[in-house]
């Protein structure tokens, strides 16, 4: 069971996180959000539509779960499309309603998160989730959709220490990277040594793991939310199996992504 304390602190990230993203659009001309951003076919419109629509789909697992029931069997009769879909429908809106929705969507989310008692699980378009780890999904998706925005607009955001959090999911779902390849995981772990932004070590997995990946948290970050390619970061892998998992890692529920083609956006 999280500890409450961990639930305030990540949903404290998670506010902080949205309002950094929307403080990148606040201002956008309307003509603005029909520019391109580095995810194919996805303008900075979509970005936004899609944290929109899944806000509301995670509030909608806490407050009405038989109607998420429906919205995920929906979902798994087009499952290659449908997050394509629902974010075409939202880039559709006004940018002042869109940007509107998406604030409501962001305030409700963390009242309703909030409210929730101990232990609760929500259900997801995979296993069931404690209140923190939807919060901290939550916060992934957000950074990871805000430096699409950011890289759209040539904004160099500064790192902070929410990172942590994107890099924690990163690590726990090097499982699940290998299965949506249809590849078995190795079963010993991996220990990861990463900087974070202020020049602090965050660690996961054991000291003497022989499989090991060492550098930056943002890089290891923007890989695992492939943000970038795995050629277009400094990165350290030792051991055949470390390398692996970096060119297939994914931190996001769902098929396994087309990643980013290298040589792409230089930081």
């Amino acid at each position: 069971m999280a500890d409450p304390r961990e639930v305030r602190e990540v949903l404290a990230d998670l506010r902080a996180e949205g309002e950094e993203v929307d403080g990148l659009v606040a201002e956008l001309p309307p003509a603005q959000w029909g520019r391109a951003t580095p995810a194919a076919g996805w303008s900075i419109a979509h970005q936004i539509a899609h944290l929109l629509w899944t806000d509301e789909r995670a509030v909608q697992s806490a407050v009405d779960p038989e109607g998420f029931g429906r919205e995920v069997a929906a979902a798994m009769a087009s499952p290659e499309t449908f997050v394509d879909e629902a974010a075409e429908r939202g880039s559709r809106l006004a940018p002042a309603e869109l940007l509107a929705r998406w604030r409501a969507s962001r305030t409700e989310l963390l009242a309703v998160l909030a409210a929730q008692p101990a232990g609760a699980k929500l259900p997801w378009y995979g296993p069931p989730m404690s209140v923190a780890s939807v919060a901290t999904g939550r916060l992934m998706e957000t950074w990871a959709h805000g430096q699409d925005v950011a890289d759209a607009l040539g904004v160099r955001r500064v790192p902070t220490a929410r990172l942590r959090h994107v890099a924690r999911i990163g690590v726990r779902a090097r499982g699940y990277a290998y299965a949506v390849h249809g590849l078995t995981p190795p079963a010993e772990e991996f220990r990861i040594e990463l900087v974070g932004p202020g020049g602090e070590e965050w660690t996961f997995g054991p000291p003497g793991a022989a499989q090991r990946v060492s550098g930056t948290a943002l890089e290891f970050c923007l890989l695992v939310t492939q943000r970038v390619h795995r050629d277009d970061v400094s990165l350290v892998a030792v051991g055949p199996d470390a390398e692996r998992w970096l060119g297939i890692a994914q931190s996001f529920a769902g098929p396994a992504g087309p990643g980013r083609a290298p040589g792409g956006v230089r930081r």
